[in-house]
């Protein structure tokens, strides 16, 4: 095969992907649009991350390419490979935080991230406040609750959730909304429910939650931003 035969086949497979992709939030935005219409929302009001975690860079950048400016990541070391080099050409990037993050990890955190999903416990909330003060910035946060009471699952317990708020609002920390990851096992809208149970006793606007299985209920029961993977980029690239 001739290097310009190789060449159009390059192109041929990132079309390809692109197309995929672009059918694929086509698909999620009209299926965010459905649920919205039969809570009597509108569409407008809930925000579709992107969950691009182990996603290669053609499936990225096909992503960005079909319209895509919210996307959501796990690993912090991760999301710099991803964003990195691609934020300074992307005016209008909106990068959220939507797994754990280390306390030694806050000062990278900030510094890439518009939006820190997963505050859960008062010592990273005085790291955040002491990284926000330094450098005379914030980030939107949200906080983490364990709606299924998991051990081995970060974020506060329900029964906490009332008194953290306070304490992270004491440290002038801009605390937005709530975020949670319903047990595998259990139907997730009871613990939809739930998250909105204790935002709107703590007048906060904003809901995180549901993903590639449930955003749909998610967002009748009151999501701002739903996290979707699967449902944007296909099957997740096991890691190597």
């Amino acid at each position: 095969m001739s290097h310009e035969d190789q060449n159009s086949g390059e192109a041929r497979i990132d079309a390809d992907i692109e197309a995929d992709i672009r059918v694929r939030l086509e698909q999620a935005r009209d299926r965010i649009t459905a649920a919205a219409a039969r809570a009597g929302r509108e569409s407008d009001d809930v925000t579709l991350v992107a969950i691009s975690k182990t996603q290669p860079a053609a499936r990225i950048d096909a992503a960005l390419a079909a319209g895509q400016r919210v996307f959501g990541e796990n690993r912090v070391q991760e999301a710099e490979t991803h964003w990195a080099l691609r934020r300074p050409d992307v005016g209008d990037l909106e990068l959220h935080l939507v797994g754990p993050l280390q306390t030694n990890k806050v000062r990278d955190a900030v510094a890439l991230f518009d939006v820190i999903q997963t505050l859960d416990r008062q010592k990273l909330a005085e790291h955040l406040a002491r990284e926000f003060d330094r450098t005379g910035t914030s980030r939107r946060c949200f906080i983490q609750v364990n709606t299924g009471e998991e051990p081995q699952k970060a974020g506060i317990l329900p029964a906490d959730a009332d008194v953290f708020i306070a304490a992270c609002r004491g440290l002038d920390l801009p605390v937005e909304g709530l975020m949670c990851i319903p047990p595998a096992e259990e139907p997730a809208p009871p613990h939809f429910a739930l998250l909105g149970e204790i935002a709107a006793r703590n007048g906060l606007a904003n809901l995180s939650m549901g993903m590639s299985a449930d955003y749909e209920a998610a967002t009748e029961l009151g999501a701002t931003h739903v996290r979707v993977g699967t449902g944007v980029f296909g099957p997740r690239v096991p890691r190597t």
